[in-house]
């Protein structure tokens, strides 16, 4: 008897039972270890991240400070206008004849300019009535370090121009005074060149404010040469 009783009490205890504690300790343990593969991953990532920006910021710092490069200078050295009529009756139009002479300097020491295309606008009382081809793809040329070119526009032929009140007054002063004020606008289709290398097409900006005499007025009213601004 008092051996089927200890036989019983010993089937009853079994074996220890891990406390639900020391369960969740461990399965807490596996979760926290993930979660460190994890943001040690993506640490690794931003600092690869952090290293390849820096070190593209290092190359372009480096290249700006070898090759120093700049922008072109460009300017409208004369203007040759010897007509500007505009009748404000039913047709509103305007009959110009006007030549423009350019120069445009490089002058970047490492850098050569290949000029594929340049067309100029030309605008008056903010409304354009004139286009030239100043450099065409069948024209195109390269401008080597430091060195100077010049270029024409030729902008002729008469153009329908809608003038308020105030702009026609404003252009019947232009008139007596003999000088117009003329905008221009030039398009840029150009490349660099740097040794053997040469970068994609970039697509500058020049505008142009100009006082533009008539030649047969008889004020003896001379052309300045104006430095024109350059955007890239």
């Amino acid at each position: 008897m008092a051996d089927k009783q200890t036989h019983l009490n010993g089937a009853y205890y079994g074996p220890a039972i891990p406390p639900p504690a020391e369960q969740h300790r461990h399965g807490h343990h596996h979760h926290h270890h993930g979660r460190s593969c994890c943001c040690c991953l993506l640490g690794i990532f931003w600092k690869l991240l952090i290293a390849f920006v820096v070190l593209v910021g290092l190359v372009i710092l480096i290249f700006f400070l070898v090759v120093q490069p700049r922008a072109f200078k460009f300017s409208v050295t004369e203007a040759q206008l010897t007509q500007f009529d505009y009748t404000n009756n039913n047709n509103n139009n305007l009959r110009y004849n006007m030549v423009l002479n350019f120069t445009v300097r490089n002058p970047n020491k490492k850098l050569s300019i290949y000029y594929d295309k340049v067309e100029a606008l030309a605008f008056y009382e903010g409304s354009r009535f004139a286009s030239s081809d100043v450099i065409t793809n069948m024209n195109s040329f390269r401008q080597y370090k430091k060195s100077t070119d010049t270029m024409s526009g030729v902008f002729s032929g008469q153009q329908l121009l809608l003038l308020d009140n105030d702009q026609v007054s404003d252009f019947n002063k232009d008139k007596s005074v003999g000088v117009y004020d003329i905008h221009v606008k030039l398009y840029f289709r150009i490349r660099f060149r740097l040794g053997d290398s040469i970068t994609r097409t970039i697509k500058p900006k020049v505008k142009c404010d100009l006082k533009v005499p008539l030649s047969s007025n008889t004020t003896f009213t001379f052309f300045e040469t104006t430095n024109c601004d350059v955007d890239f």
